[in-house]
């Protein structure tokens, strides 16, 4: 039973009178969309890609284009079309997929220096709880870090140093296997030695094979004054080290700053709360609190208001970057006695004689009033 072919400009979606610009990327297209490599085991996607390329193989082939458009299949039986495709006559079709799926591998040498290229080692990321006083006054911290280092007796081999290496059978040394796709021949990295050209065949006895070992690494860390919940503090090359000789990575020191009782961090400011009773808010006082920077007279102006707030310069946090400090506010709560003794309610009842009844409702303030306006 024959099965028909499709003609080859609708393979391609292309009209007949197209260029062969237009007919390369046409191909580039179906190429990216149905290579093998892009769908494992879809042999759908491969039998479409065969057939994007045999009708690229012929279309892109002056003569054989020539003649395909005036006898069709029958004219280039005998050639790449007819039922026995070898993919003779290929143009470079490195210069064509190269670009889209980096297969510069496929089409020459390199690939095994690729695969065996320094690699830089993995980042690592290590959590540090320090305290709030700690963070506006910074210190140094002593931190163990579990890592990989390299096993001194194997130097990451992973066999041992005379003759624990042998050249891999299956690739014969070469780290790469050579599989045929239609009329590809694809380069891939060797699964039994990983693409190194040789495998294990004494497993090193420091580190069993592995070639690296875990161990506890004691590093310093110094924590500038300033520094806050979430900050990341990078130390050089503490990480993991590299692959085949690339560089290792680094370590990065994540800190949690533990919240205060008393101050609350907004930026570079620092917030505190001190509750004063009415006389004190009435007539104004001193009052005395302990800050970061020891113990500071706080002025309550006469006739302050409950939640008001009274800024002391520079007494905040440390600015990470050049120099200077945040500020601390302190928060006014005025304080009312829920009880009185009978000396004080005397007194109170004489005030309230003494001031002026206000009892109407308030104008609504600015911000209330457009509140209701959007409403």
């Amino acid at each position: 039973m024959s099965v028909t072919k499709r003609d080859y400009y609708e393979v391609l979606g292309v009209e007949r009178g197209c260029d062969d610009q237009a007919l390369k990327g046409a191909y580039r297209k179906l190429a990216l969309q149905f290579h093998p490599d892009r769908n494992p085991g879809d042999h759908t996607a491969e039998e479409k890609f065969k057939e994007a390329a045999e009708a690229y193989s012929v279309l892109s082939d002056p003569q054989k284009r020539a003649a395909y458009d005036r006898f069709g299949h029958q004219g280039i039986s005998s050639g790449a079309g007819a039922g026995g495709f070898d993919g003779a006559g290929f143009p470079d079709l490195g210069d064509i997929l190269s670009d889209v799926f980096g297969f510069s591998d496929m089409f020459g040498g390199g690939s095994r220096q690729r695969r065996n290229r320094a690699q830089r080692g993995e980042d690592l990321r290590y959590d540090l709880e320090i305290s709030f006083e700690d963070s506006m006054r910074g210190f140094s911290a002593d931190i163990q870090v579990p890592r990989l280092e390299e096993c001194t007796r194997c130097h990451g081999k992973g066999a041992e140093p005379d003759d624990g290496l042998t050249t891999c059978p299956t690739c014969r040394g070469r780290g790469e296997v050579i599989y045929q796709q239609a009329f590809l021949s694809v380069r891939r990295s060797c699964t039994q030695c990983g693409g190194r050209g040789q495998i294990i065949r004494r497993p090193c006895k420091e580190c069993r094979g592995e070639g690296y070992l875990r161990r506890e690494r004691k590093l310093k860390v110094n924590i500038p004054a300033g520094v806050d919940n979430g900050t990341q503090l990078r130390l050089s090359q503490e990480g993991q080290p590299g692959v085949n000789g690339g560089p290792t990575g680094d370590l990065f020191v994540v800190l949690k700053v533990a919240e205060h009782p008393i101050f609350e961090r907004h930026e570079f400011d620092l917030h505190c709360t001190v509750p004063i009773n009415i006389a004190q808010a009435a007539l104004g006082a001193s009052i005395d609190i302990l800050t970061f920077d020891g113990l500071q007279t706080v002025k309550i102006p006469e006739g302050t208001q409950p939640e008001q707030q009274i800024k002391l310069k520079g007494l905040g946090v440390p600015h990470l970057q050049g120099s200077g400090r945040g500020d601390l506010f302190v928060h006014v709560d005025v304080r009312v006695p829920g009880k009185l003794t009978r000396d004080q309610r005397k007194l109170f009842e004489q005030l309230r004689d003494l001031l002026p009844a206000e009892n109407e409702p308030s104008e609504k303030g600015i911000f209330d009033k457009v509140k209701d306006y959007f409403m």
